[in-house]
């Protein structure tokens, strides 16, 4: 698969999840390079091989265990708290090293390689934070890191320095709540949609029950009696089996009226249903033109419809869909292929059978640049 079929493949979610961590690793993967360039000039080649050294640890632990953050604010591990002492355990080692080989110069003199390592360090840890533990905990680390800077470098730096790392510790944590806000919409939407499959499932159900079940407890007390009556000898024994027949053989014409009503697809009916059920699913649905085909036509292409909107609900991600008829060609779009690479289901496969069968065709392709279309035209 080609890179912009994986990407299409994926669904909205998905490719939001995926953005969030680029996020998250790129910020790690530039601040640190940083950092060594502008300490080149400033310590020896053997200081600058022990932090590169450093700095490669804590960017392994930092990405690491935002990972975990993030799979853990998202449900699905548990919370990292042995990784979490290990990096705040290192990051203290990290910035007590700096302070103690390379001391903070005097105030009014230039910025020496301690001011560089304690404001990447803080950036990074808080950044980190930001993903693993709750926002006020954000807070108490970021005040900390300002303290921190009070204590070691100019104090006139502490407001600057608490206030950047505030800013970036809401927006990191801020995109990681929209994360989770994104996913959770995505579940709601399978949700509704399962919840229109299994709706008209019991309607179906209970249709049945309602035709059949009084039917069958009849036949069943009938045939009781019969029995009954034919252990006594009674020759009315035969008129009941006979009440027995006839109630069974209007059940069996009850039963297909139903089925038959229910494998019917009336294109009015079924146009109707699209909306109600897309709807239901957070679908908007669209219906352009309006129905002038003969019976027969009509309910090959109600048979499209259902098919349709059955695939946009298993199959996409959509958000719209429109329905155009004009004349007898009906054409199904929607904005939710989820890939490039495409093949006739079943489902398809039997729509294609009935188009066929009237001298039809059906045709079903995505379309650029993230478009499905279902087409079905009569003769």
């Amino acid at each position: 698969m080609s890179l912009l079929g994986w990407w299409r493949s994926r669904g909205n979610a998905a490719r939001f999840d995926l953005f969030v961590r680029a996020t998250f690793y790129l910020s790690y993967l530039v601040l640190p390079p940083l950092l060594l360039i502008s300490m080149a000039e400033e310590v020896g080649t053997a200081a600058l091989a022990v932090i590169s050294v450093a700095a490669l640890g804590h960017l392994a632990l930092s990405i690491a265990l935002v990972h975990y953050g993030i799979e853990h604010h998202l449900g699905k591990a548990p919370f990292p708290r042995q990784l979490l002492t290990i990096f705040l355990a290192f990051t203290t080692v990290l910035l007590i090293s700096g302070e103690l080989a390379f001391p903070h110069p005097t105030p009014g003199k230039p910025d020496g390689p301690a001011d560089g390592i304690t404001l990447i360090v803080l950036i990074l840890t808080v950044t980190t934070l930001s993903a693993v533990v709750r926002p006020r905990t954000v807070v108490l680390a970021c005040v900390a890191g300002g303290a921190y800077v009070a204590l070691t470098a100019s104090p006139g730096r502490t407001i600057y320095t608490l206030a950047m790392l505030l800013i970036i510790a809401f927006a990191f944590r801020t995109t990681l709540w929209m994360l989770g806000l994104v996913w959770e919409l995505d579940r709601s939407r399978e949700v509704r949609a399962s919840l229109a499959v299994a709706e008209e499932r019991l309607r179906f159900a209970r249709d049945l029950h309602d035709v059949v079940g009084r039917n069958l407890s009849a036949v069943a007390l009938k045939a009781d009696l019969a029995a009954q009556l034919a252990r006594r000898g009674r020759p009315t024994a035969i008129d009941e089996m006979l009440e027995v027949r006839r109630i069974a053989q209007e059940s069996l014409d009850e039963l297909r009226a139903v089925v038959s009503g229910y494998r019917t697809a009336d294109l009015s009916v079924e146009l109707a249903g699209a909306r109600s059920l897309l709807a239901s699913a957070g679908i908007d649905c669209r219906v352009i033109g309006e129905v002038d085909v003969s019976d027969e036509p009509a309910a090959a292409l109600g048979w499209a419809v259902r098919e349709g909107v059955t695939n946009v609900l298993r199959h996409s991600e959509a958000s719209t869909c429109t329905i155009t008829l004009r004349g007898k060609v009906l054409t199904m779009s929607n904005d939710g292929v989820a890939s490039s690479d495409f093949r006739f289901g079943s489902g398809l496969k039997g729509l294609h059978e009935r188009i066929s069968a009237l001298g039809g065709t059906v045709t079903a392709a995505p379309e650029a640049p993230h478009r499905f279309v279902l087409t079905v035209e009569l003769p």
